[in-house]
């Protein structure tokens, strides 16, 4: 009968079996005696008894089996440490290499440029896991955007509206405008392997546009369009925010002001906006972002949500079925002011919060 592989059992196994046949080299057992009731070669008790002999119970503790972390590796501790800052603080293009993003090929190629070290993709998918790196799918950024303008901001323009607004009691709305279409994707559905789900779409595109603004607190206030986005449409959303912080103020104290925060769009900018702001400037006050920063703007993740929550529903075909569904969704966050608020702990507009 074939003795099982004492290698194969766990360490701490291995440690007890040691210790065990002390104990019975000690009560004068020989060695071929202990191998045979402990299913080991003689020479592996003889072996554990010299260790216990030369270093005591201490050598008989369970010692870490295998290679050490780092040995046999390709690429050495300060070469991954360059690697690694190159992939996070640069793009491909910006090293002057052919590839949009960070693909286990371009940073293969980028190791064969620094080192001259060619080395198996797999290998390299190795070593990006071990570095805690993960296939992602990129953020979209304006290449005209303008950091320093951005960075002000952040820094002092944003603070001095807060500032203002506890100072006089204002309320900050975030505001932009979206629209939804019957086109628009549908994300991923499960099906069996080799069998592409079919949706149905009409081939005729109806798309539906939506105005809203948000707040740090969770209201919601939203405007269909039936129209392209105009001055004078604008205007009237203004107008019922204006309006919505009249109705909601309590009797005793008066309205408060309406901060409008939004992107430099044309027509947020209009003379005709900006003279009805001015004409109105008790009751609302207009402030823009950075250009090319949607990224900074709270209402920009109620858009998402709003796209996802449209997006799991039945496909609507028709621009009044979109719309109802828009319209709904919108409600329901109207109805969570709790979830509105979640927006505001994402990293890029907690600032905001």
């Amino acid at each position: 009968m074939r003795r099982p592989d004492a290698r194969t059992l766990p360490a701490a196994a291995q440690e007890e079996k040691r210790r065990l046949a002390i104990r019975l080299r000690k009560q004068k057992k020989t060695f071929a005696e202990i191998g045979q009731l402990l299913g080991v070669h003689w020479a592996t008790v003889h072996g554990w008894w010299g260790r216990y002999q030369a270093g005591g119970a201490q050598a008989l503790a369970a010692r870490r089996r295998g290679r050490r972390p780092g040995t046999r590796r390709t690429l050495s501790a300060a070469q991954e440490r360059t690697i690694q800052r190159l992939v996070s603080d640069k793009t491909p293009d910006q090293l002057r290499m052919p590839f949009a993003l960070w693909t286990r090929r371009a940073v293969g190629q980028l190791i064969l440029q620094r080192y001259g070290i060619r080395m198996p993709v797999r290998t390299i998918g190795h070593y990006l896991r071990r570095w805690g790196f993960t296939p992602q799918k990129p953020l979209k950024r304006a290449y005209e955007q303008r950091p320093e303008l951005i960075a002000r901001w952040l820094r002092h323009e944003y603070p001095r509206i807060a500032r203002r607004a506890r100072a006089e009691g204002a309320e900050i709305h975030w505001g932009d405008e979206t629209s939804l279409s019957t086109s628009d994707p549908r994300g991923r559905g499960f099906a069996p392997r080799g069998r592409t789900p079919v949706l149905m779409v009409v081939s005729q595109r109806k798309s539906v546009s939506f105005l809203s603004a948000i707040t740090n607190r969770g209201k919601v206030r939203f405007m269909v369009l039936k129209g392209p986005l105009s001055a004078t449409i604008f205007i009237g959303f203004m107008k019922r925010l204006v309006r919505d912080s009249a109705d909601s103020a309590d009797s005793a104290v008066s309205a408060r002001k309406v901060f409008l925060i939004v992107d430099r769009l044309s027509v947020h900018r209009s003379a005709k906006v900006r003279s009805w702001v001015r004409a109105h400037r008790e009751e609302i006050e207009i402030f823009y972002l950075p250009p090319y920063a949607p990224e900074l703007n709270p209402d920009e993740y109620l858009n998402g949500d709003l796209k996802l929550g449209v997006a799991g529903r039945a496909p609507a075909r028709t621009k009044p079925e979109l719309t109802k569904a828009a319209r709904s969704h919108l409600a329901m966050l109207q109805r969570r002011p709790h979830r509105v608020r979640k927006f505001f702990e994402h990293p890029r507009i907690n600032y905001a919060a």
